[in-house]
């Protein structure tokens, strides 16, 4: 891949998602330039791309941007979609709790237009941590604001509250404990783990959650969303948001909503996102040592990505052709 140049690269990573070839994705023939590919990346645009669980939402996207609306607007009619989905346990209201019981929220915006950013860290009781991140950006003269801080911030601005710990996420909360406290029995391990689980899931519809509580008991999960956008003229934005790592000390912080770690937008190159690994991501401040990596002038051409690149999945977008 070291002879691509980033125009090819990111055609092909934007549009088909995978690191397809862009000669194999637009069917054109071997030898094509750079001309060729700036042609099909412009009559492609609007694009907006995103994590796996905001897939089925990207239409909403697609009609902020054909409409004629912000970039970021559209990111943001993607990924709350999915913090107000009860089923998605790696995001907003539903969300997997701390290891108290209690759901923390974490996103950042990046606005490529105004070259403006917002963030927000451990915020209870909202399901929307993006829009909040956003109200940050345009009504303060802060980037991040974290804890009960930025749950004032959101009350003030008339964000809703309530309990973000569903039944199911509450369930998996309590099986977890049974599994990874010495005080809390039985564990995994132990023969009363069917009993106690029989106890917990005491109906149908909490019986068809088993499997699910047993894997994120075992594998405690680390789900994000990202989301990023770019329009016709070309001006892109981006979101990621999360409710971080299951069963995480309280106040915990993930590299979502890290600047430069979780979300990186340059509104003259390029923007992206990444999820998996908070912590390596963010010790290797991942967004912006790609667009490094991919930037202009002596760095025109995509260099042997590090191992770490193995240990996150990281979405990458570039506004022009």
């Amino acid at each position: 891949m070291n002879d691509w140049t980033r125009r090819k690269f990111v055609v092909a990573s934007a549009i088909g998602g995978l690191a397809a070839s862009g000669r194999r994705l637009f069917g054109a023939a071997p030898g094509v330039g750079d001309a060729a590919v700036q042609s099909v990346a412009a009559k492609a645009r609007p694009i907006i791309i995103s994590a796996a669980n905001g897939v089925k939402h990207l239409d909403d996207g697609m009609a902020v941007l054909k409409a004629g609306g912000d970039t970021l607007d559209a990111a943001l009619a993607v990924v709350t979609k999915v913090e107000d989905d009860p089923e998605d346990d790696s995001v907003g209201y539903g969300g997997l709790p701390n290891e108290e019981g209690v759901v923390e929220l974490d996103a950042s915006v990046m606005h490529g237009p105004t070259r403006r950013a917002g963030a927000v860290a451990s915020l209870q009781k909202v399901k929307n941590p993006s829009l909040v991140a956003k109200a940050v950006m345009e009504k303060t003269n802060h980037v991040f604001i974290v804890g009960e801080g930025a749950l004032r911030f959101a009350a003030a601005e008339g964000f809703p509250t309530m309990n973000l710990l569903t039944d199911r996420s509450r369930l998996a909360w309590l099986a977890w404990k049974a599994a990874a406290s010495e005080n809390w029995r039985p564990g995994l391990d132990s023969p009363e783990w069917k009993e106690k689980m029989a106890e917990l899931l005491d109906t149908p519809e909490r019986q068809a959650w088993a499997a699910h509580i047993e894997e994120v008991v075992a594998h405690p999960p680390t789900g994000t969303i990202n989301c990023l956008a770019v329009n016709a003229k070309g001006e892109i934005s981006g979101t990621t948001t999360t409710s971080g790592m299951a069963w995480k000390i309280p106040g915990r912080v993930g590299d979502s909503p890290v600047i430069g770690a979780g979300l990186f937008v340059d509104g003259d190159v390029e923007e992206a996102a990444r999820r998996g690994a908070a912590r390596r991501i963010s010790r290797f401040r991942a967004g912006i040592r790609l667009w490094r990596r991919c930037g202009v002038g002596n760095r025109r051409r995509m260099l042997a990505l590090r191992p770490w690149i193995a240990w996150c999945g990281i979405m990458r977008l570039i506004r022009r052709g």
